[in-house]
Parts: C-alpha cells; sequence; structure tokens
C-alpha cells in the first residue's frame, strides 16, 4: 500500500473517531447513565494512539498516552466526572484533531503543538489522582528507562512477555538489551529472568546469540505497542506476549462487540488486535507442516493457545464470534470505502450515458423499427436503475452534520451565560452529500443567531413566564421532492419595527412602504444587515446571514422565515434531493425546450377551459384560487401563439401554481449541467440539460418563479372567489 495513501486513510478515520468522540463527550455531560459513552470515548483515543504507532506518530502518541489513562480511570470509577472535566475533555479532543490535521503538514507547527499539549496534559491532573491517601499511578510515557525491577504501580497490570532471540541477531547488528531498555520507557519491568542455552564447548561460536528473557511488565501500553519494541528482530525472533487478566476480559469484549464475524478464527483474533498477522502467519505455517505427518494438522487454535500466541478464554470467545457469524440467520453490514471524487467521477458518467441513451431512443424512435426501439426501451429502463443506484451511493444521513450542533450549542450558550436544551429531529433523513458539505455554514450562522439574538437572557425570559432553558430544535423531513431543514426557538421572535428602521437607515426600502411580515423578514439576508447592538465574537457584523442566503442559492433552495414576536421563529430550508440528475418535465414555448422538476408537476390543465375566469393571472380549478404566470412573458418569447395553451399545475412547499406553456412534451431524464457566469443571474432558470437530438434545454428555477408568482401579487386569500 502507498505510504501516503495509508497516512490519508489514518487522517480520514481517525477524524471519524474523533467526531464520535465528540458526541459521546456530550452525552456524557447530558445522561446519567454514563457507561457506553465512556467506552466509546476510551476506545476512539486508543484506537488512534494505536493507528499513530504504526506511522511514528509520536507527538500523537505521546498525547494520547496520556488521555487514555485519564479516561481509563474514569471508566473504572476512579474518578468522578464534572462539567469543569468535560470542557477540558473538549479541548484535549480539539487539540488531539488538530494534531491528525497536521500530519499532512508533517507538524511543521510541532514546537507550538507540544507547548499546548503540554498545558492541556497538565489540566487532566485532576482526573490521574488517586482517592486520598493513594499514590499518583499516572505511567507516564517519557518514563525514565531502567532496567531495575520493582513493584510497579498498583494500577498497572503485568504482562508476561516470552523472548527467544534469532542466532543470527549479533550479526545483524542488534543489541538485545536495547529490547529491555526500551520496555523500561514504557512502565515497569516487575521481573526478568535471562535464559541462555549455550551449545558444548567445541560449538560455541561467540556471534551466534542464544539469549532469551521471560519478563513481567506493569503498563499500560497496547498490545501494538509491546509487539512494535521487537520490530527490528520479528523475523529472527520468537516472541510470545501474554496480556494480564484484566486486558483478556477487554479482549473478550472487544471480540464479543466486533461488527463483523470473519468465518476464519485466526481473523477474528487478528482483526480484535488479540494477535499479531506476524503470530498468525507463523501459527499457519506450523499447520502446513504438520499436515505432512500423521496423525495430521493441530486446529489453528490449538497451535497459538500451545505456542503462548494467545489465551484460551481468547480462542474461546473468538469461536463463539465464529459461530454466530456463520449461522445463517446472523446478519451483516458489508462496508467499502471509497473517495467522495470517485463517487462524482461515477455519477458525472451515468450522466452522459443518461445523455447518451436518451440520444439512442430519439434515433431509434426515428427509425420507427420495433426492434430497435424496443432494445433502446431496456436499454434505458436499465440505465434509470444504474442512474438510481448511483445516486444513492452519494446520500448520507444529515443526522451527523445535526450532532455536530450539540458541541457549538454547549459552548455558545455557557459562553453568553445561557441554559440551552437541543433537540434533534429526523436525522436519519438522507440527501446528496455533495449538499450536506455546504450546508453547514449556512446553518452554523443560524444556529449562533439563533443563540445569541433569538432566545433570551433567563430574566427576560422568567418575567415573560417562561422555562429557564431555552428550547433550539434542528429538524429534516421529506415533502413533495425536496427536503425540508427547519432550525426553531422559543426566543423573542424578531422585532419587525426595528428590522424596518434599521432597512429605512441603510436605504433597502422607502419610507411608508408597505410590506408584509414574510418581505420585512427577507431584509436580514441583505448584506451586512445587523440590528445588533453591538459586535461580538458570535454576531453583530452583518455578515453571517448574507452567506446563508448565496449559500442557499447556490443549492438552488430557498428560506423562508416564520417568526411570532414573543414565541420565537422558524428558519424553513427547502433544497432539492440531489444536483446531479432529476426526473424532469420537458415542455415548449416557441422555438424552445425547457425543463421542470417533475416530483413538482401535480397535473395538466388546458388554459383555454378556463378562458372565462382567467383574470388577473388567476384562474378557479375545481374551486380553489390557482394564480399562473406565462412563460412566454417571463422570457420575452415573441411569435404566434398557439391555437391550444397549457397549464402546468405545480406544487413547491405550501404553494401552489400554474406555468402556462404552448405544448407538453412529456418525461425526461435529466442532466443538469450548471449555467455559465455570464447566465448566473438569469432568473427563473436553475440549470440546462442536453436533450437526447443534441440541443440545449433550460431547466426552470421553480422556487424563483413560484416566489415571483406570489410578490406579483398573485398569492390569493384562502376566502376569495371566482
Amino acid at each position: 500500500m502507498d505510504l501516503e495513501f495509508a497516512k490519508q486513510t489514518f487522517i480520514q478515520e481517525a477524524l471519524e473517531l474523533l467526531g464520535g468522540m465528540e458526541s459521546a463527550l456530550l452525552v456524557v455531560e447530558e445522561e446519567e447513565n454514563r457507561t457506553e459513552a465512556v467506552n466509546a470515548i476510551f476506545r476512539a483515543v486508543h484506537t488512534i494512539k494505536g493507528s499513530a504507532g504504526l506511522f511514528g506518530f509520536e507527538i500523537i502518541i505521546r498525547f494520547a498516552h496520556t488521555l487514555e489513562t485519564a479516561l481509563d480511570r474514569i471508566r473504572n470509577g476512579q474518578v468522578a466526572l464534572s462539567h469543569a472535566s468535560i470542557t477540558h475533555l473538549l479541548a484535549c479532543h480539539d487539540h488531539l484533531a488538530v494534531l491528525v490535521e497536521e500530519i499532512s503538514r508533517d507538524f511543521e507547527n510541532a514546537p507550538d503543538l507540544e507547548i499546548r499539549g503540554r498545558a492541556l496534559l497538565d489540566g487532566l491532573a485532576p482526573l490521574l489522582e488517586t482517592a486520598p491517601g493513594g499514590g499518583h499511578s499516572l505511567v507516564s510515557a517519557q518514563a525514565t528507562p531502567g532496567l531495575e525491577t520493582s513493584h510497579g504501580s498498583e494500577s498497572d497490570e503485568c504482562w508476561h512477555l516470552s523472548v527467544r532471540f534469532g542466532p543470527t541477531v549479533f550479526q545483524d547488528g542488534f543489541d538485545p538489551l536495547s529490547c529491555l531498555r526500551y520496555l523500561g520507557t514504557l512502565g515497569t519491568i516487575t521481573h526478568v529472568y535471562s535464559l541462555f542455552a549455550f551449545p558444548p564447548d567445541e560449538t560455541f561460536d561467540p556471534e551466534i546469540c542464544h539469549l532469551g528473557f521471560e519478563i513481567e511488565l506493569a503498563t499500560r501500553a497496547s498490545r501494538k505497542t509491546l509487539e512494535d519494541v521487537f520490530e527490528f528482530v520479528r523475523q529472527d525472533a520468537a516472541i510470545r506476549i501474554i496480556p494480564p487478566h484484566s486486558q483478556i476480559q477487554e479482549y473478550i469484549a472487544l471480540i464479543q462487540e466486533a461488527g463483523d464475524a470473519s468465518e476464519l478464527l485466526g481473523g477474528i483474533l487478528v482483526a480484535c488486535g488479540c494477535i499479531s498477522r506476524e503470530s498468525l502467519d507463523e501459527a499457519l505455517r506450523l499447520q502446513r507442516v504438520e499436515g505432512n505427518v500423521p496423525p495430521g494438522p493441530r486446529r489453528i487454535g490449538e497451535i497459538l493457545v500451545e505456542e503462548q500466541a494467545v489465551p484460551p478464554a481468547l480462542v474461546v470467545a473468538a469461536l463463539e464470534k465464529q459461530k454466530r457469524g456463520q449461522d445463517p440467520q446472523s446478519t451483516e453490514t458489508k462496508v467499502v470505502r471509497v473517495q467522495a471524487d470517485r463517487l462524482d467521477r461515477l455519477v458525472d458518467l451515468v450522466g452522459e450515458l443518461v445523455i447518451a441513451g436518451a440520444s439512442a431512443q430519439a434515433r431509434a424512435g426515428l427509425s420507427k423499427e420495433a426492434g430497435l426501439i424496443e432494445s433502446t426501451a431496456i436499454i434505458n429502463k436499465l440505465v434509470e436503475e444504474i442512474r438510481d443506484n448511483a445516486l444513492s451511493l452519494r446520500m448520507v444521513q444529515i443526522g451527523e452534520t445535526f450532532s455536530r450542533f450539540r458541541r457549538i450549542v454547549r459552548d455558545v450558550s455557557k459562553e453568553l451565560g445561557k441554559s440551552i436544551e437541543l433537540e434533534i429531529r429526523g436525522g436519519e433523513t438522507e440527501l446528496d452529500k455533495s449538499m450536506v458539505e455546504k450546508l453547514s455554514d449556512p446553518l452554523m450562522h443560524i444556529v449562533r443567531n439563533a443563540i445569541d439574538h433569538g432566545i433570551e437572557p433567563l430574566d427576560v425570559r422568567r418575567a415573560r413566564g417562561k422555562a429557564d432553558s431555552g428550547s433550539l430544535a434542528l429538524s429534516a423531513s421529506h415533502e413533495t421532492g425536496s427536503i425540508v431543514i427547519e432550525v426553531s426557538d422559543d426566543g423573542g421572535g424578531l422585532n419587525r419595527n426595528r428590522i424596518l428602521a434599521k432597512a429605512l437607515e441603510r436605504g433597502l426600502i422607502r419610507e411608508n412602504a408597505v410590506l408584509s411580515d414574510q418581505e420585512v423578514w427577507q431584509l436580514i439576508f441583505a448584506p451586512g444587515f445587523s440590528t445588533a447592538d453591538a459586535v461580538t465574537d458570535i454576531s453583530g457584523r452583518g455578515v453571517g446571514m448574507d452567506v446563508v442566503r448565496r449559500n442557499i442559492d447556490d443549492l438552488r433552495g430557498t428560506i423562508d422565515i416564520d417568526s411570532y414576536e414573543g414565541s420565537g421563529t422558524i428558519f424553513r430550508i427547502r433544497l432539492p434531493l440531489t444536483l446531479a440528475i432529476i426526473d424532469g418535465f420537458r415542455v415548449g414555448v416557441g422555438n424552445t425546450s425547457y425543463v421542470i422538476p417533475l416530483n413538482l408537476v401535480q397535473e395538466c390543465v388546458d388554459l383555454n377551459a378556463f378562458l372565462e375566469s382567467a383574470e388577473n393571472h388567476l384562474v378557479n380549478l375545481r374551486g380553489e384560487v390557482l394564480p399562473f404566470l406565462k412563460l412566454r412573458e417571463v422570457f420575452g418569447i415573441g411569435g404566434a401563439l398557439p391555437p391550444r395553451e397549457q397549464v402546468v399545475v405545480i406544487q413547491y412547499g405550501e404553494t401552489r401554481a400554474g406555468i402556462v406553456v404552448d405544448r407538453l412534451q412529456g418525461e425526461f431524464q435529466t442532466v443538469i449541467k450548471p449555467l455559465g457566469e455570464l447566465f448566473r443571474q438569469t432568473r427563473g432558470v436553475g440549470g440546462s440539460t442536453i436533450l437526447g437530438s443534441g440541443e440545449v434545454a433550460l431547466i426552470l428555477d421553480i422556487p424563483q418563479l413560484v416566489q415571483r408568482v406570489s410578490s406579483a401579487g398573485h398569492r390569493p386569500n384562502p376566502s376569495t372567489s371566482i
């Protein structure tokens, strides 16, 4: 495997582990039953430390080692957690994330990182202290090396290491005592028994090694760390590492909790870190040798136990896990990591396949050959399935993005001295991964503003008869082919008069202008707009909401606000499910084709049937007042009108409207192509696509057209009748 690729894989996996660690820390603070969350935090740090050891990232190993020690004491109930200690652990989490990200820069800021790391580790002292009357139990990764034996710390349990060096280690320039010296840096060597297997005098060769050790080591180091001590002599030495009893129990728990059950016993033991790959390979070699000698080979578990490579209890646990994995009723989830750019390339290729398929189908239709038409229809059906499956690969649950805001809400609320409870709903809702990444900034600004401006200080909430703790909710749901994301709070709501005064001051509106509530709320998205009395680290510069509107527009979405003075505010973001390929409904006006997202189309009706009632761009559709607009008027298309115009009834959110076109041309798989910079400001058009004939069709921006219908005064009053 390429080293750089392996490093990038480690970085990605470490950041994922740190994301889970942060969520678990916040759970620990909020819930009384903390056991599983604390175990998850410990496992995350332990895994990162072990993986960092593979690459020799000492700065990460040293920091994670002490952090792991503190977490182990929390896990064992030796120290209690407080809000202050959780805050400090979150700071340690942040530093560990910085260290992981520094890998790509080869730790160019290592001196500064070391200083900050030492300061954070000093802050862990309360978690590393024993109960009154006890001694300090931290086994530092920087302990003074030595060969002396001692009784060690009571909190450290002894590993047993059995080492028999190969005959050529002296000739290879290796000093066996260096292993002992290095083991001394990992803990306390409580006992060393040296073995000398000298041959008869006449065959003695001083360049041949006949040395071995039986070692008892009190340490918190992982098995992988201990195996790495003998990395340079692994091929020429027999090394057996037996964990202490407590470690055995941890390995058993790890085997039981493992997500996948390998069909092979050795694979389970290696995957859970019970043995090394080298130990398994040696056992397999012995098994192959015994295959040629009666009574035949032993089972792999028997060999591992008899060679002291693993305790019997771990083999039993692995066998039980193996049995469950082989149960036909058990279910397995296989996960393969794929780089995001590869998925993007796949979707692009599928898009080109869709265009080519449409072209082939169009040509087949012109040929009038029944067999060819049938074949292209089958191909297009398969292409459609490939398209759906390719797009599903990019769909991710939004819950992971929502969960990141637990930390933000915690930190900002404490900074402002407010008590705020965050509620997350609809975290299982899926949308395109590329959209999730672009949603982080808009949601960040909305959430921070809700905490700072929306939710009132404690004294104001009490005066208004509200609960002491403010409520903030993040929710997501699917609605008519779109995803709707809401950020709501129970704060004081938007101040209409204050917004109008600020907008008038900045020249955004004319004096005595009559605006609806929705039009007033939209003013806060103007660049540089802010009603804050003072600029703080959180808000007040007037740049956040401008970023929100721009990012949502880039995603072809809309953002609406419902606000109730004294009761709270709801920000409602509505987005398409994907930015790549959609099912479209093709319509024509003049010589131009347009595409409407099919999931927004409700029905199609003949406009001529409403000529008598079609006044002010309103028609009576089965008793419902339906506003409409004509694409000819929107885009200034001339030419003769067709004998019969058609109304395409669309629904976006809670709004229904009609779009009048010349002709209906049917469903069409649409590959969305972005508009060039020259056309970015064109209102009513969200993109383009290529038809089977090679012509370009424009994709209508339905949210903008619906907004145009509303702003033109066509939104009817529910009581209006025609």
